[in-house]
């Protein structure tokens, strides 16, 4: 195992620069035996020679020839340590004009590898800092759009009716009722988005404190959609549950784990009508110490390469913005930051004849089992 001082770099320096004095006194002596062979041949090589080793000398000859071979062995040597040293000055002139994805070659860990290192990991998080920064930026400003665009619509119907109330453009006590009525219902619609902007923006900038108590889903699953019961009947559908023969519970805040249900299962009232069934299940993976929450509905498929995306906020799957089939684009969103905050995860999938929202939520310290003589469904 290397030690510490044999990594760093003044003791590269030493080894090198000995190293060079070993193979520039081997050079020298190589050269001197060359120079006598050469010479024993050559009759000008030997006069040169002794000319010189009787004005000069032979040691002072071998001196000099020994310092200037050192100086090229050592160059030739420290030649890595020089590329590092350019590839790093190379790499910061990359970085101050903005190029961030800059790389350096491999180096063992001392100084100027750790230095090296700390350079490319500084770049990563500039890169990273600012492109979060310019995502923030295009989030807030679709956030403005957004919002400007889903309160303008429903606030316009209001001002409308309140106008044509106001300027008393009416018929009769009928009429008058009638734009009453389409005022508040549109005043409820703003109410309903408000609300949802506030909620979307609470779950996702820590303003939610989650309350965890032991839980058992089953129990939550069949509450839930018992609630749901006129609002299925409304729309011409049923409700089919399918639950563990085992009895589970998990760690969870129940409000927030039933607000992100009672948005997935309006959403598979809206989007699966045509179906006649919400389908709700919950399935125990004991091995994976977690639970799995379906919603699933009989309506249109989402196209896969938008399953990804529909837990975004704002983000709808049809392009029209009509309230008749979409909401704010803010509820799966909530939902996303609900399950994030008790650490699971959230996706859609596409089956044979069903689109599934399937919740993972982890098992918390107090989970356990108890068997049950009989099995729900």
């Amino acid at each position: 195992m290397r030690t510490k001082a044999a990594l760093s770099l003044r003791w590269q320096l030493i080894l090198t620069f000995a190293a060079s004095g070993l193979l520039a006194a081997a050079s020298t002596l190589a050269l001197l035996a060359i120079a006598v062979a050469v010479g024993n041949t050559f009759r000008p090589v030997e006069a040169l020679l002794t000319f010189l080793a009787r004005t000069v000398g032979t040691w002072p000859v071998m001196l000099a020839t020994g310092v200037v071979l050192l100086f090229i062995w050592y160059v030739v040597l420290s030649q890595p340590l020089v590329r590092y040293i350019e590839a790093m000055s190379r790499a910061m002139q990359e970085v101050a004009h903005g190029n961030y994805d800059v790389a350096l070659p491999y180096r063992q860990p001392d100084e100027l590898g750790v230095l090296g290192q700390n350079l490319t990991a500084m770049a990563r998080q500039v890169k990273s800092a600012i492109e979060g920064e310019r995502r923030a930026n295009q989030a807030r400003y679709e956030l403005i759009t957004a919002v400007s665009h889903d309160l303008r619509t429903p606030l316009t119907s209001v001002l409308g009716y309140l106008q044509l109330i106001d300027e008393d453009r009416y018929r009769d006590e009928v009429e008058l009722r009638y734009y009453v009525d389409m005022a508040y219902e549109k005043a409820k619609q703003l109410k309903r988005l408000i609300d949802q902007l506030f909620e979307f923006t609470r779950t996702s900038h820590g303003g939610i404190v989650l309350r965890p108590v032991a839980i058992n889903p089953a129990e939550l699953l069949e509450q839930v959609a018992e609630e749901f019961v006129p609002a299925l009947r409304a729309a011409g559908m049923e409700y089919r549950l399918k639950l563990p023969p085992d009895r589970v519970t998990i760690t969870a805040d129940p409000d927030l784990l039933v607000r992100a249900l009672e948005n997935l299962i309006s959403n598979a009232i809206r989007y699966g009508k045509e179906g006649k069934v919400v389908e709700l299940e919950l399935e125990v993976r004991e091995a994976e110490r977690a639970v799995l929450m379906r919603v699933a509905n009989r309506g249109n498929p989402i196209p896969v390469h938008l399953l990804d995306r529909i837990f975004d906020s704002f983000y709808r799957g049809e392009t029209s913005r009509s309230r008749q089939t979409g909401g704010a684009g803010l509820g799966l969103a909530i939902v996303k930051n609900i399950v994030t905050l008790h650490g699971g995860s959230v996706r859609a999938i596409n089956e044979t004849e069903r689109t599934v929202f399937e919740i993972r939520l982890p098992m918390g310290a107090h989970a356990g089992y108890q068997a049950l003589p009989g099995s729900a469904g």
